[in-house]
C-alpha cells in the first residue's frame, strides 16, 4: 500500500466525519446516515493501515476518529447489575467451561505430581534431611505443631483476608503470564504443587496424613481448582501466542485476554469463598468429618456452576468476552 495515495484519497472522508463527531447539536437523518457510513469506512480504513503500512501517527489519529465516531454511533453505556448478573450467570462460568480442556488435564498433572513429590519425600529421610534439620521438622509435624497451628495463628477475618490476597495474586499471574508462552504458569504451578508435596511428605512420614488431608481439603479443593482454572488458562492464553487459528494473532489476542481479564475477576470471588472456608471451617472445632464435608460441598457446587450455568451459556455462544456491541470494529483478513 501506498500510504501517501491512501490518505490522500480518503483525507476529506475523515475530515468529514472529524467534523461530523465534533457537532455540538444533534444531527438530521441524513447526517446521522453519513456519520454511520463514515465511521463504518474509516474502521475499514484503520484496519488496512494496521495491517498494511503502520505508521503510528495516523494510527492514532485514526484510533482516536474511530472511538469518537463509534461513541456517537452507539451512545455511552454504562455499566449495570444487568451486566453483573449477566457476568456471573453466563459470561464467567462460560470462561471457565470452555477452557475445561485445559485446566482440568492441568489438574489431574499438578495433581500426581504433587503426590508423587510427597510420597518422595516421605519414603526418604535423606530427602526429609535436606529439607530442614530433625528438630524444626519434629515440630513442624507434632501434634499441636506448626502445621496445625498454621491456621489459628492470626484472627479468622484477617487471616481470611490474607490468604484471599495471596491466592488472588498468584490466580491473576497465571493469567496475565500466560501471555508468555506459558512458561511462568508452569514455575507458579510447581511452586504451589512443591508447597503441597512437602506437607503431604512431612506429615505422611509423621504417621499423621488424616490430619494434614483434614487441614487441607475443607479449603484445598475449591481453591486448588480455582489456581488450575487460572493456570489452564494462562496456559491456553500462551498457546494462543503459537497458535492463534483461524483469526489474526491480534484479534485472537484481544478475544482470550478479554476473557482472561474477566476470569480473574470471577475466580477472586471465587478464592474469596475458599479464603473464608480457610479462616473460619479449617481452624474450626468442627469434627473432621464435617470440615472436609463443607469443603466438598462447595467444591461441587462450584462445578455445578461451571458444567451446567456455564455449559449451558457456551453452548447458547456465549465466550465470556464482551458483548459484540462493545468490541471494536474488525475487518475479515485474508488467509
Amino acid at each position: 500500500m501506498d500510504l501517501d495515495v491512501f490518505v490522500y484519497a480518503h483525507r476529506a472522508e475523515w475530515d468529514r466525519l472529524d467534523a461530523l463527531t465534533s457537532r455540538r447539536r444533534r444531527l438530521n437523518g441524513a447526517e446521522t446516515d453519513e456519520l454511520i457510513t463514515l465511521y463504518q469506512r474509516t474502521a475499514t480504513h484503520l484496519s488496512l493501515i494496521q495491517s498494511s503500512a503502520p505508521d503510528p501517527q495516523l494510527t492514532g489519529r485514526l484510533s482516536r476518529l474511530v472511538a469518537r465516531a463509534r461513541s456517537a454511533v452507539t451512545g455511552t453505556r454504562r455499566a449495570s447489575w444487568r451486566d453483573a448478573a449477566r457476568f456471573l450467570t453466563q459470561g464467567f462460568p462460560a470462561a471457565v467451561y470452555r477452557a475445561r480442556h485445559w485446566w482440568v488435564p492441568t489438574a489431574l498433572v499438578s495433581t500426581a505430581v504433587a503426590i508423587l513429590l510427597g510420597w518422595w519425600i516421605g519414603a526418604h529421610p535423606e530427602v526429609r534431611a535436606t529439607i530442614a534439620a530433625p528438630d524444626h521438622l519434629r515440630e513442624l509435624t507434632r501434634p499441636g505443631g506448626e502445621y496445625e497451628t498454621y491456621y489459628s495463628s492470626h484472627p479468622a477475618a484477617s487471616f481470611a483476608a490474607q490468604v484471599w490476597t495471596n491466592n488472588a495474586q498468584a490466580a491473576a499471574m497465571c493469567l496475565v503470564l500466560g501471555v508468555f508462552l506459558g512458561l511462568p504458569v508452569l514455575w507458579i504451578l510447581f511452586e504451589n504443587m512443591l508447597n503441597l508435596g512437602v506437607g503431604f511428605g512431612l506429615m505422611s512420614s509423621a504417621g499423621r496424613l488424616d490430619t494434614f488431608l483434614g487441614l487441607v481439603l475443607p479449603h484445598g479443593l475449591l481453591e486448588l481448582t480455582a489456581v488450575f482454572v487460572a493456570a489452564g488458562t494462562g496456559l491456553r492464553l500462551g498457546w494462543t501466542v503459537i497458535d492463534p487459528g483461524p483469526r489474526s494473532r491480534r484479534t485472537a489476542l484481544a478475544e482470550e485476554g478479554r476473557a482472561a481479564v474477566g476470569m480473574a475477576i470471577g475466580l477472586a470471588l471465587v478464592l474469596f469463598v475458599s479464603g473464608a472456608i480457610e479462616g473460619f471451617v479449617t481452624p474450626s472445632g468442627l469434627p473432621t468429618w464435617a470440615r472436609i464435608g463443607i469443603g466438598i460441598v462447595a467444591e461441587l457446587a462450584f462445578l455445578a456452576y461451571v458444567y451446567v450455568l456455564g455449559g449451558r451459556a457456551a453452548r447458547a455462544g456465549e465466550t465470556g468476552d464482551l458483548m459484540a456491541s462493545e468490541r471494536s470494529s474488525t475487518v475479515p483478513t485474508a488467509a
